[in-house]
């Protein structure tokens, strides 16, 4: 008898703790693709070929959203050329608890895997009515005097919102996402970073950097100052591209990432969620070396996971 109150009790107290959970926000990954998606476009290489032939192991571009249960709101962080299937993908995830259209766009720069989205919300698709998007002044400029992007803005299907770097943007009592920028091929913007602090827990968002040597910044003091650190993980080592020199695409390899952090301690090492990966890189479908990421300490960012 004793042993079955236990087990009442131990279940009652695992539905509280899930129903407890049900009301806080988090957050939802959509895709973790470097901009070409996986499989990559032209691609026949045995890298992309196995996903070319089954569906389940396809991959869209790099994109997160956070969900607030208690306002039944929320916001997408970037706006890839996936974004129909990424819309279509957190209904299904969310069981169309929330708004299709998400109350809020986050864009971290002007490059095609981060924007192109926004294309999906003009007249030619859903004609949205005033969808916030987020950026830094750089990026804001670009969007209004660049077609087809500037139409959206003409039509109001979109609304800029200048972000300040450092300056947080509040958009609940308690959930707040502040912009900074870190160094890469900035063409045509600035590139952002966010972090995001919901009240219960932060998240550091840096899909595309330069070697975290050249930034101002400690990526180490970063992540601890973060409970989940989403980072750039285009490729995992120098040997996946048939090129010597990678100053074109200076992204800090995986290998230098774990490198960089190997004497930290394991609660350090836990929040790295490594993200946006090209389809070169073998954490997309060899398990061998996920494995040897995770046993040394590191996560791997899944496309559908809660965190």
């Amino acid at each position: 008898m004793q042993k079955y109150i236990y087990s009442i009790l131990f279940l009652l107290s695992s539905f509280c703790a899930s129903a407890q959970n049900e009301d806080k926000p988090f957050i939802l990954v959509l895709g973790v693709a470097q901009d070409g998606g996986y499989p990559h476009i032209g691609c026949q290489r045995q890298c992309c070929v196995r996903a070319w032939e089954n569906d389940s192991l396809k991959r869209w571009v790099v994109s997160l959203a956070l969900v607030d249960p208690i306002s039944k709101r929320w916001w997408l962080f970037e706006a890839t050329p996936d974004i129909k299937e990424e819309l279509h993908y957190f209904q299904s995830l969310t069981r169309g608890l929330y708004n299709f259209v998400p109350d809020g766009v986050f864009v971290t720069h002007a490059h095609i895997g981060h924007y192109t989205g926004l294309m999906e919300f003009g007249k030619e698709a859903m004609s949205t009515k005033a969808v916030p998007v987020y950026c830094l002044p750089r990026m804001k400029t670009f969007l209004e005097t660049n077609g087809p992007w500037s139409q959206l803005v003409n039509y109001k299907n979109i609304v800029l919102h200048t972000m300040q770097a450092d300056s947080p943007i509040q958009l609940t009592e308690k959930i707040s996402v502040t912009a900074f920028t870190v160094p890469h091929r900035d063409e045509y913007s600035e590139t952002a970073g966010f972090r995001i602090n919901t009240g219960v827990k932060k998240y550091l968002f840096i899909p595309d950097v330069n070697k975290w040597d050249v930034w101002d910044r400690s990526i180490i003091a970063e992540v601890k100052a973060v409970d989940i650190a989403f980072v750039d993980a285009t490729f995992y080592d120098n040997t996946e591209l048939p090129i010597k020199n990678f100053s074109s695409v200076p992204h800090p390899f995986v290998s230098e990432t774990m490198k960089l952090f190997e004497k930290e301690d394991v609660e350090t090492k836990a929040k790295i969620y490594f993200i946006h990966f090209n389809h070169t890189n073998p954490l997309l479908w060899d398990t061998r070396k996920r494995d040897e990421v995770k046993k040394g300490g590191f996560n791997i960012a899944m496309q559908g996971e809660k965190i």
